[in-house]
């Protein structure tokens, strides 16, 4: 229940001013996601080809709402070129009560049900000028297809970016809306994921970052990411810890460090940040994190932080 009351409250207290239902959001400095075709290496920075997000449309929403896929062709400017272009990547998105679970670790691989729940929309995209830099609009869905979580305080939705064939990379980003026309923000609405492939800037000054939230039975936390390819610096930062670094991984590797969590960390936010390597200039690196508990569950990164970017108080000292 406290958990409940704490995303309801801020949902209310942010109003219109969250504007950015795009995933990634605006502000965090990450330009796409992304997703490889099923016959990529996963050396360049995707372990699986497959990525699945999740959108909540808050209970106060009864029109219709759309889903919204930036640039869903593999074979524009945006992208990223293996020889010729052969990329085939779907798009799929699924409502209904199963499409989203807390009981176990959702939404990792594409392993098990991953398409669970009912299919909703779905399209292929390969190469295809008329989507290059463009959007492309699934929908209207009922918010009613959703699946109804009262403790996320809205309906949840699934959709799953899945590398079908060729070894191309497709840039894509995601918006909530409310128009299928033009980007018009769901209020209140939000994205998650438990496992965030994306593009880091290629912009030496840019300083990003993404916000898994840690509830109230997590006692350490597990950080995990793949490929980084000595791309500069990962740091924690809550109310509790001011920038602890954490291990990189290299070429086509994962790499895990486990890290305490004190009382005043749960449910509450946590920021994964991310600084460039000032020295050399990585460019085009895909990466992928993952955060679990100590039981192994994976843990939500929301788009538009739970409660907050969180502040490092000097007074809450780590055990």
């Amino acid at each position: 229940m406290k958990r409940y009351v704490l995303i309801i409250l801020f949902l209310l207290s942010a109003g219109i001013t969250l504007f950015s239902q795009s995933a990634p959001a605006v502000d965090v400095n990450i330009p796409y996601l992304i997703t490889f075709g099923g016959n990529a290496l996963t050396s360049w920075g995707d372990d699986d080809f497959c990525q699945i997000f999740y959108c909540i449309v808050p209970t106060s929403q009864t029109d219709p709402v759309y889903i919204r896929v930036y640039d869903p062709d593999t074979g524009g400017e945006l992208d990223e070129l293996k020889g010729e272009f052969n990329t085939i990547v779907n798009f799929s998105i699924y409502g209904g009560n199963d499409c989203w679970s807390d009981t176990i670790a959702p939404g990792l691989n594409k392993t098990g049900n991953f398409k669970s729940g009912y299919l909703l929309a779905s399209k292929s995209f390969g190469v295809d000028p008329k989507y290059d830099k463009k959007w492309y609009t699934f929908g209207p869905f009922n918010p009613s297809e959703g699946k109804n979580v009262e403790k996320l305080g809205g309906r949840v939705f699934k959709i799953i970016a899945l590398g079908v064939s060729g070894d191309d990379g497709n840039i894509y980003k995601y918006f909530l809306s409310t128009s299928p026309v033009e980007n018009v923000a769901v209020e209140g609405g939000n994205w998650f994921t438990y496992k965030y492939h994306f593009r880091f800037s290629d912009d030496q000054k840019h300083v990003s970052q993404i916000y898994p939230f840690v509830d109230d039975k997590t006692i350490s936390i597990q950080v995990s990411n793949f490929d980084w390819d000595n791309d500069g610096t990962i740091r924690i930062f809550s109310v509790a810890k001011n920038g602890i670094f954490c291990d990189v991984s290299g070429e086509d590797n994962w790499i895990v460090r486990e890290f305490p969590i004190v009382a005043e960390e749960k449910n509450s936010t946590i920021e994964l940040q991310f600084t460039k390597n000032q020295t050399v200039q990585v460019r085009n690196n895909n990466v992928v994190i993952i955060v679990r508990n100590q039981y192994g569950i994976s843990m939500p990164f929301y788009v538009v932080p739970i409660g907050g970017v969180p502040v490092y108080s000097p007074k809450i000292r780590m055990k």
